[in-house]
């Protein structure tokens, strides 16, 4: 595919049984999966991550999502470190989310996305589309964010 103007690089990111879309922009790093776990009562989160000298809070999509929490098998599993967009962004400016899989990049044009109506987003999903042939959760990052917030410090 010929890029132009009208194409936005994102990134594809494997959960459990699904495939999040989100904007280059939206992520600071994609780390390796070393976490500090933590006995939370929160299912959606896992524990923290040290990053550039700040403790941050990981998240488990699945959980966030009213599912089962997942933790990566194996060696393929990262953590992605958002760059947060609400008003919470100068107390916490960044946030992480757990993977299943390595990332991989996409260049994206409003037309290679087709909404999905009528499909269950989950309670963190923004949106389903369909892009390239594959089903994909646009997520809410507003609620990971004030889930995130009930932890972070």
């Amino acid at each position: 595919m010929a890029e132009t103007s009208e194409q936005l690089s994102c990134v594809l990111i494997p959960v459990r049984d699904q495939t999040l879309l989100l904007p280059n922009v939206s992520i600071a790093e994609i780390v390796d999966y070393d976490l500090e776990t933590d006995n939370s009562e929160r299912r959606w989160f896992l524990g923290r991550i040290q990053w550039r000298g700040v403790s941050l809070p990981v998240l488990s999509w699945e959980a966030a999502n009213g599912g089962e929490p997942a933790t990566p098998e194996g060696r393929r599993g990262r953590i992605l470190v958002l760059n947060t967009i609400t008003d919470k962004h100068k107390s916490m400016p960044f946030i992480a989310l757990a993977t299943q899989g390595i990332p991989t990049q996409a260049k994206v044009a409003p037309t290679d996305l087709k909404k999905k109506t009528g499909s269950d987003r989950g309670m963190a999903g923004l949106m389903k589309v369909r892009f390239e042939g594959e089903e994909c959760v646009i997520p809410d990052l507003s609620i990971l964010e004030s889930l995130a917030a009930g932890v972070s410090g």
